[in-house]
This record gives structure tokens, C-alpha cells and sequence, in this order.
């Protein structure tokens, strides 16, 4: 058996030695002060992490996927930061995908042992058909999870490229991924919790991934949700309503009136107000600009 007591994030914090008799106000202090490490942390993995976002969004532009796989708390936020991005940028589930040893039975229990076994993690990126067009993105906070790299390793066996996140240096658990992401958030306030601080650290990791991903193929227009599915329910019909106002400048009755003539496509009804043509015409631009706003109202591209 791996002795694991080594690792950064199996290591005890000092400030939190004692934590089972300090007051609830220290203990909150004690919590709050080691949360607000973890930007810092994030942003001296800078560079890896911008190599990541470039690599993503070429993917995605070649029509690649985003692949998610972890097990436990790092799996569970690969599947949420998967499962928001539909109904945040419109687009279609396969395109961000996230998997979690275990299946989806683990995402509301814990189904600790599923994470021992590499060749499960191998199998999982043969059942969802990776090729070279996609990006496998492996999250393990602690940085050994065997499932996890018996999928990194596979994944690079059919040609995909590679990102790995760890909350570890990698002098303590090395990887093979094309790009490795190390946010060194240090031990935690529960020895070897890692859904408190790598945890916290993960989640801004992929949400700034995916999102900055998207700005990229055009998904955003200046920090507007302009690919956002403007029907699926009452709060979204009204963003749909406040972001074409915002981008157009429109009261709510003639923001309302154009979306209806846009299909309810917000960056369609952007162009047909901007560009004054109608929805079949501003969908050509849209179409020749690789759907960037932007660029169909006339801007050159970065």
C-alpha cells in the first residue's frame, strides 16, 4: 500500500492543530484566513493553466471535446463544471463531458474504492470514443489517483492531448499530460480533506478553463451571455431579455419583439439590430465570422 503522508495535501496545518477546541469564531477565522490563500495559489499556476485554455479552445474549434475525469470531490466538480456549460454558452452535452469513478451513482455517494483502479479510468475514455480531436483533462487533488492516470495514459494511447490538475508538486506525484497544473494549496484545515482547499482551488481552476474557452470561439459578447438557451425556463428568458438591452441599448418591449424575430438567439438579434438586417442575414454573418459576434458586426479578429 502507497503511503500517501507525504503529499501536500495529506499534510497537517498548523493553524488548525487545534481545531476541536478552538471557539466557533476562531475556528472561523481559521477557515476564512486558509480560503483566502487559494487565489494566490491559482495564479502562480498561471501559465500552465492560460497553455490549458489555448488548448481547449483549439479543440473545441476543430470540433473536439472536453473530458473531464476524476474520482470523488475532484470528479464531482469535473461533472458540474460539465453540466453548466449548455445552458451558460448553448452548447451541446457531448462537447464538455465530465466522468467520475464510479459512475453516476458516486456523484451523491461516496464510492471511495472505484479510484484504485487504473484500467477502469482506461476504459472510460475507450467507452466515450476519444480521439486526437479531443482534450482528456485528468483532476486529482492529492495527484495519485490511479484511475485518473490509467485514463491520462490511455487517452495519449489514442492521441488526444492532455491536462492533469493536482494540488501537490510534482517532485511528489508525477504525470505524463501534455499540460500539468499544479496549484500548491497546502495542507488543509482537515488533514486530508481535500474538498475544502484543493477543492475550492479545482473549482475556480475549471470555471476559469471552460469559461475563458468559450470567450474564445465566441461564446461571449464583451461579458455578455450571448449563446445562452433564452427558452429553457423564466430566469434565462429574462438574461436573454437583459443582455440584448445591455448589448443594443433596446428597452425590454423592442428587446423582446427582436428576439422573437431572431428565434430567441440572442447573438442573432444582436447583429440584426447592429448590422440592421434580418435574421437570415445577420445568421450568415454569424456563420462566415465562426459565430463571433463581434467579428460579424465588423471588428478584426485578435
Amino acid at each position: 500500500m502507497l503511503d500517501r503522508g507525504h503529499l501536500l495535501t495529506e499534510q497537517r496545518n498548523p493553524a488548525s492543530r487545534h481545531l476541536d477546541e478552538m471557539t466557533l469564531d476562531a475556528a472561523f477565522d481559521v477557515m476564512n484566513t486558509e480560503d483566502q490563500r487559494i487565489p494566490s495559489a491559482v495564479a502562480a499556476a498561471k501559465r500552465e493553466i492560460v497553455a490549458a485554455i489555448e488548448m481547449v479552445a483549439r479543440a473545441f474549434e476543430g470540433g473536439g471535446r472536453l473530458i473531464y475525469i476524476g474520482a470523488g470531490t475532484s470528479g464531482r466538480l469535473g461533472v458540474l463544471d460539465a453540466t453548466e456549460c449548455p445552458p451558460t454558452f448553448l452548447t451541446p452535452p457531448e462537447m464538455v463531458q465530465g466522468i467520475i469513478a464510479g459512475g453516476p451513482a458516486a456523484l451523491v455517494r461516496s464510492i471511495e474504492g472505484a479510484e484504485d483502479d487504473p484500467s477502469a479510468g482506461a476504459a472510460e475514455i475507450d467507452c466515450a470514443n476519444v480521439t486526437s480531436a479531443d482534450v482528456v483533462f485528468g483532476i486529482a487533488a492529492g495527484g495519485t489517483t490511479p484511475f485518473v492516470h490509467g485514463a491520462i495514459r490511455r487517452a495519449h494511447e489514442r492521441g488526444a492531448r492532455t491536462i492533469f490538475l493536482a494540488c501537490v508538486p510534482r517532485e511528489q506525484a508525477d504525470d505524463h499530460a501534455d499540460i500539468s497544473i499544479r496549484v500548491l494549496t497546502g495542507p488543509e484545515v482537515l488533514s486530508g480533506s481535500t474538498r475544502l482547499k484543493a477543492g475550492l482551488a479545482t473549482k475556480m481552476v475549471l470555471n476559469m478553463i471552460s469559461t475563458l474557452a468559450m470567450v474564445r470561439i465566441g461564446k461571449v459578447y464583451e461579458n455578455l451571455m450571448v449563446d445562452v438557451s433564452a427558452r429553457a425556463c423564466e430566469k434565462l428568458t429574462d438574461r436573454a431579455i437583459r443582455t440584448l438591452c445591455a448589448a443594443t441599448g433596446l428597452d425590454r418591449t423592442a428587446a423582446h419583439a427582436l428576439l422573437g424575430r431572431a428565434d430567441w438567439h440572442v447573438k442573432t438579434a444582436i447583429v440584426m439590430h447592429h448590422k440592421r438586417v434580418e435574421a437570415d442575414a445577420a445568421r450568415d454573418l454569424l456563420d462566415k465570422s465562426g459565430g463571433k459576434t463581434r467579428i460579424a458586426l465588423g471588428a478584426p479578429e485578435r
